[in-house]
């Protein structure tokens, strides 16, 4: 696995990593909350968009 392709996450792992359901982080991509890509026909979320979306979350719980 290359540098590139580690740090993009398929929905089924932000779904692990967030434990949050399939519809919920479509919800999510569709509203901008969670930054992703296409690639073909795959969509895929970076690695730094999940911590961005954890840390902002953490920000506006506080």
């Amino acid at each position: 696995m290359t540098t590139a392709t580690a740090e993009l996450l398929t929905v089924p792992e932000v779904m692990k990593r967030l434990k949050l359901g399939r519809s919920t982080v479509y919800d999510l991509i569709r509203s901008r909350r969670l930054v992703s890509i296409t690639v073909g026909r795959s969509r895929r979320v970076p690695i730094d968009a999940v911590r961005d979306f954890i840390d902002h979350q953490i920000e506006e719980a506080a």
